[in-house]
């Protein structure tokens, strides 16, 4: 992505939060936090994703202080709900939008990493691209964190209430769901499990009376929501059905060029929902 600012290196973050119920703390957030242009609530899953858009060091202020609000608001040891998490402040990627690298979201994220450390005894675990070549995923985090692996800055054990949090640095993703029904948990794991690939994470989940694949589409201009709206249609028992797709957070517009608009509504795509859309509003014109 391009930005007409010339001047402006801007990036996303993508502040995902153990807090889908308390709807007028979400809402104050929402309001409060520069920079914020989307919100994506959950009450089942009782977790929400914000995103802000903003340049260095303004981002980094905006996402440092929202930090230290949900630690000092949230308590993780009442937590319950779907979504796997430990934290409060569960996860915090930094996204490259326009005149700027991966690398310079790296910096982004150290130094949000370092701060939540130091300002709030929170134990961060860094994800993406790390020194000498290495690189960590998320899901490894989420699997290894405080057994096998120690976190890279502050704490070696979990906030007594706000947990952990990984910080990351990632390129543009989709995050999408598709609902289902008639279908079990065991059909459903077997459906996410099948479906992933190198580009798309995939996981069965039980909500309320019905199921869910929840998806991370890593690179949605190739992988699309309809190819895996198709996939998971095929995959589909005798009489199931998809009842709906969810889009959480913004979608890249290069994902929806890849995909015909007549297929828009069913997959739950808009050009209002898009993150340049969402930049536009906040005044930078990113392509």
């Amino acid at each position: 992505m391009s930005s007409s600012k010339t001047e402006d290196s801007v990036f996303e973050a993508v502040l995902n939060v153990s807090e889908g119920q308390d709807g007028a703390f979400i809402d104050q957030l929402a309001r409060e936090t520069p920079g914020c242009v989307d919100v994506h609530r959950d009450p089942i899953h009782h977790r929400s994703v914000f995103t802000l858009i903003g340049t260095n060091d303004t981002l980094l202020e905006s996402v440092v202080q929202f930090g230290a609000r949900v630690v000092s608001r949230l308590d993780l040891t009442h937590h319950v709900g779907v979504h796997p998490r430990f934290g409060v402040l569960d996860v915090v990627p930094f996204v490259p939008l326009a005149n700027a690298t991966l690398d310079d979201a790296c910096v982004l994220r150290d130094k949000a990493a370092h701060r939540f450390a130091e300002e709030l005894a929170l134990p961060c675990f860094l994800y993406g691209p790390l020194d000498e070549g290495r690189h960590r995923t998320l899901p490894e985090v989420r699997r290894n964190a405080f057994e096998t692996l120690s976190p890279d800055l502050g704490p070696s054990t979990p906030h007594p209430r706000a947990g952990a949090s990984a910080v990351g640095a990632r390129l543009v993703l989709l995050a999408w769901n598709l609902w289902l029904s008639k279908v079990s948990l065991n059909q459903a794991q077997e459906i996410a499990r099948q479906i992933r690939s190198e580009d798309l994470r995939a996981l069965g989940l039980q909500i309320d009376n019905d199921v869910q694949v929840s998806c991370n589409l890593l690179d949605p201009s190739h992988t699309t929501p309809a190819d895996v709206h198709d996939r998971v249609l095929a995959l589909l028992p005798e009489g199931g059905k998809i009842l709906r797709a969810e889009l959480v957070g913004l979608a890249p517009q290069s994902c929806l060029d890849e995909v015909d608009p007549a297929r828009w509504s069913e997959l739950n795509l808009k050009i209002a929902t898009t993150i340049e859309a969402a930049a536009r509003s906040i005044g930078f014109e990113i392509s």
